[in-house]
């Protein structure tokens, strides 16, 4: 298993339904990216394990085509529960299991 520990900002998507996301730091995205070479999912996605605070749940990251990088999708469950809003700089955790 790799784990990486960052901080990244949370930003809401500018369309319907509010989504809220965070965008790796590219030099994270790329070592991430480079661990999972060939596991990527439809739409290029990963599956992980996420950690914000005392929160940990299952996802996927998304490429990013703008940025190089990656985009973790922060749910609202999450925010509610870390109190987090866009803006905030949570320091997040992903674990990837190969």
């Amino acid at each position: 298993m790799f784990r990486y520990e960052m901080q990244a900002e949370i930003w809401v998507y500018p369309g319907k339904g509010g989504w809220h996301f965070v965008t790796l730091p590219v030099e994270f995205a790329t070592r991430i990216k480079a661990a999972m070479a060939g596991l990527a999912r439809p739409w290029g996605s990963l599956g992980i394990t996420a950690s914000i605070g005392q929160t940990r749940w299952q996802t996927s990251l998304f490429p990013d085509k703008a940025s190089g990088s990656l985009f973790l999708p922060i749910k609202a469950s999450v925010r509610r529960r870390e109190t987090l809003k866009a803006g905030d700089v949570p320091t997040l955790t992903i674990e990837v299991e190969l």
